[in-house]
């Protein structure tokens, strides 16, 4: 059975089945970014500034945040982003996401292009989204 890390990283794909083991028996260094409380620009900055680990001086734009994902001296070369909750920030707001994705995809071929690999893994929580 093929798993994600067996092939290159294209576009953001489901994550598989407990994301965080198999990363690591394949060498890819794991990030989670969580965005279930993120309902703006600055909050979704906030998400990746925690979740990338990042330090204060993060610019908070899209242009840091592309650099910050494609840095080679900041990043392993094998990174994976799992992003939780990503759908459902997609459906609640369509203009940011699509500006996030836009970056994230530009980085990720970036990587492809310099050697380096960045999966964009989208992991759905459980919860009912009726309930939120």
């Amino acid at each position: 059975m093929t798993q994600v890390f067996d092939q290159p990283p294209e576009g953001i794909q489901k994550a598989p089945h407990e994301p965080r083991m198999l990363a690591a028996g394949y060498q890819v260094a794991l990030r989670e970014v969580g965005f279930s409380d993120v309902h703006d620009k600055e909050s979704l900055m906030m998400a990746m500034l925690r979740g990338l680990a990042l330090t204060d001086n993060f610019g908070h734009n899209w242009d840091a945040l592309y650099d910050v994902l494609t840095d080679p001296e900041a990043r392993q070369a094998k990174l994976g982003l799992l992003l939780r909750d990503f759908e459902y920030f997609c459906q609640r707001h369509p203009q940011l996401s699509a500006e996030l994705e836009r970056v994230m995809l530009d980085a990720q071929r970036d990587a492809a292009k310099h050697g380096r690999q960045l999966w964009l893994l989208s992991e759905e929580l459980e919860s009912d989204p009726g309930n939120w």
